[in-house]
């Protein structure tokens, strides 16, 4: 409980950071792009305060599943967490479609602009969104990881702007900046598309991906009190925190010692990251008088 603590108290410090950054920083890019006439800098800006925005329904979803199961959601808030990495995802393919649309308009039609303000901007953008990438870089849950990508397409778009306004100091070639634009698009998309493709993976309960679930039943068919196991089923509630339910049939020797087999299946759980087990004891006798084939059982 204290590690899924501290991941929390990890992961809102981090949104935090980020959204603080992205806001203030949002409003010096604005400022900048229509000094330097950049497309790439002002399509960022505008992008960057939608980031702030979803950053900051992210952080508050963040703050949400720390809350405890009630009534409503028995399994506590957890999953909301998601919410917020669905959320900064579309808010990340609509500014996507944004930052295309007004690149191949500069593309036709190129426009000048101001390259030794373009470097100033780039050198301030990659040292600023660099500090805030380097705070999240170790985050596990997805909130942090869409955030990531927010910044890593930011870090990643300032780094172009800083070559394009290098390039353009010696020669005139406008057209490299929404060009470089588009190359940090196509990243950011097949990036989003992982991270969502993840998310609704989790939501349809797959077996998380940390744990092999044949060898898991292996290892409980090898505990010493195990006779056998049936109706096991393995899902993770965000990524993080993992639930596993089973019914366990205990050897005869154990029949009257229960709670001991149960500790030594949640025991063997915690060593693959299992922070939650449900487990139903059956003994040999009750197990021979049901032949599993009822839907329960399946």
């Amino acid at each position: 409980m204290h590690k899924e603590a501290d991941q929390n108290y990890s992961a809102e410090k981090n949104l935090t950071f980020a959204f603080v950054l992205n806001l203030v920083f949002a409003i010096i890019e604005l400022v900048g792009g229509l000094i330097t006439n950049s497309v790439a800098i002002m399509s960022d800006a505008v992008h960057d305060f939608g980031d702030s925005l979803s950053l900051g329904i992210a952080l508050y979803l963040q703050r949400v599943s720390k809350r405890g199961g009630n009534s409503r959601y028995s399994y506590g808030y957890r999953r909301f967490s998601l919410l917020g990495s669905i959320f900064i995802s579309l808010i990340l393919l609509i500014g996507a479609i944004f930052i295309v649309e007004e690149s191949v308009k500069r593309l036709l039609e190129p426009q000048e602009v101001d390259a030794k303000g373009m470097l100033l901007l780039a050198i301030i953008g990659i040292i600023v969104n660099g500090a805030a990438v380097l705070r999240v870089k170790k985050g596990t849950t997805h909130n942090e990881r869409a955030v990531f990508l927010h910044l890593m397409e930011d870090v990643l778009g300032w780094i172009a702007v800083l070559i394009a306004g290098i390039v353009m100091l010696f020669v005139n070639l406008p057209f490299l900046d929404p060009l470089l634009s588009i190359f940090i698009t196509i990243w950011v998309l097949v990036n989003v598309y992982r991270n969502l493709r993840s998310v609704v993976k989790i939501l349809l309960q797959e077996v998380p991906n940390s744990v092999d679930i044949e060898i898991l039943k292996s290892d409980l068919l090898k505990l010493d009190c195990t006779h056998s196991i049936h109706d096991l089923h393995l899902w993770t509630l965000d990524g993080e925190r993992h639930v596993l339910t089973l019914h366990l049939v205990v050897k005869i020797e154990f029949e009257n010692r229960t709670s001991t087999a149960k500790e030594m299946v949640k025991q063997l759980a915690a060593s693959y990251g299992i922070s939650h087990v449900t487990i139903e004891t059956e003994t040999m006798s009750e197990s021979l008088e049901c032949d599993y084939s009822c839907e329960p059982c399946k």
